[in-house]
């Protein structure tokens, strides 16, 4: 059987979870978010989309 989640998903739990249980501040969250969002519109967001897709694939591994 396979389960196929969207990263933001898995990245949302663990966010909440660090929120709940570990006791992160909600606004070092939302601090955290916005950064991630700026940096999306910089020169830096293709090499950390590859990157992001490599580290997937290899914890996926390879299904060819």
């Amino acid at each position: 059987m396979t389960v196929s989640l969207p990263l933001v998903a898995v990245l949302g739990f663990f966010a909440w979870g660090a929120v709940k249980f570990l006791g992160v501040r909600t606004w070092i969250v939302v601090l955290i978010a916005l950064f991630g969002f700026w940096l999306s519109d910089t020169f830096m967001a293709p090499s950390i989309e590859s990157g992001t897709r490599s580290g997937v694939d290899v914890i996926n591994g390879s299904h060819d």
